[in-house]
C-alpha cells in the first residue's frame, strides 16, 4: 500500500513531475492527480498501482510501508544511491 503523502514525496525526491511520472508508469496524467489528491492510502485497481509502484522503483525510489523495520517507524521514501 503506498499513501498519497508517500506519492507526493517519491515524486519529489525522484526529481520527477506529474507528467513524467505519468509517462514511466503508462498512466494519464489525470490518474496521478487523482492518487495525489487522495486521503490517506490511495485507492485504484491493482495493476495500476503495480505500474504506478514499479515507476517510482525504476527512479530509485524505495517505498516504506507502516510497520516496516526502521529506527523511528511510520511510513516513508528512500532513494537508492
Amino acid at each position: 500500500m503506498i499513501t498519497a503523502a508517500q506519492l507526493r514525496a517519491a515524486r519529489a525526491l525522484a526529481g520527477i513531475d506529474q507528467r513524467q511520472l505519468a509517462k514511466r508508469s503508462g498512466l494519464s496524467v489525470p490518474t496521478i492527480q487523482r492518487m495525489e489528491a487522495s486521503d490517506g492510502v490511495i485507492r485504484g485497481n491493482v495493476d495500476s498501482l503495480m505500474k504506478l509502484i514499479d515507476a517510482l522503483q525504476s527512479s530509485g525510489i524505495v517505498l516504506i510501508g507502516e510497520g516496516a523495520a526502521t529506527n523511528h517507524g511510520g511510513r516513508g521514501v528512500r532513494l537508492l544511491k
